[in-house]
């Protein structure tokens, strides 16, 4: 009995590689975001998360020293990519995302909550998340045939096998003009190779998030990024 099952993980593996290379939900220009009229795919060399893009001409980044962090909102247009996560699943996530941001942002700008000269105002839109698949993600990092895989998507920057993710849409606003200084649709994921984010069903999209944090942190660190 032990030998079958030996015999039918790589089996199980080799299916799971074909269905994954057509099942990875690739982010789109969400109808319902303010900004959709305004974003255009980014065609910048080695970018793999930020899809669509847009970036106002002459702003000065320098003069903004403080920073409004809106609710996160939950995108509901029919054009979500939230497959069949449940409500209380996206909350959470909508709740993680709000004070991943809010912590590494705080760390640059002083958070407040009133708009005034020098103050941008972000905001984000849940726009999709994909669980990750139960027990077959954290195998497929020791199995040989996902192990290869995951290597070369490590490589690649791309997506493990059978892992979550999260999509989302960001907005970048003068708080007191209320002008769009940029806005982007992104998608995040956890490196193939981080066994702790293929554990859980919501824990790879969770390290989607940080990771989504993390990079607009450096983009507005060096705003020719944006």
């Amino acid at each position: 009995m032990l030998q079958s099952h030996k015999v039918a993980w790589p089996v199980v593996v080799t299916f799971c590689l074909a269905a994954a290379a057509c099942s990875s939900v690739e982010p789109v220009v969400f109808s319902g975001v303010a900004s959709a009229p305004y974003l255009e795919p980014d065609r910048r060399d080695g970018e793999r998360h930020v899809r669509y893009r847009y970036a106002a001409a002459r702003t000065d980044w320098r003069s903004y020293t403080r920073l409004i962090v809106d609710p996160v909102q939950i995108y509901r247009g029919p054009d979500n990519q939230f497959e069949d996560l449940a409500e209380a699943d996206k909350a959470a996530l909508a709740e993680f995302m709000q004070r991943q941001f809010a912590e590494k942002l705080g760390g640059r700008y002083a958070l407040t909550t009133a708009s005034g000269p020098g103050v941008l105002r972000l905001k984000l839109t849940l726009t999709g998340a994909a669980a990750s698949t139960p027990v077959l993600s954290t195998l497929s990092r020791f199995d040989l045939a996902g192990g290869l895989y995951n290597g070369v998507q490590t490589v690649r920057g791309g997506e493990g096998l059978l892992t979550g993710s999260v999509t989302y849409a960001v907005e970048i606003e003068d708080a007191s003009t209320r002008r769009l200084l940029a806005a982007h649709v992104a998608k995040q994921y956890p490196s193939p190779i981080d066994i702790p984010a293929s554990i859980g069903a919501l824990s790879a999209a969770r390290a989607g998030v940080e990771n989504g944090a993390d990079a607009l942190l450096a983009q507005l660190a060096d705003p020719t990024t944006l």
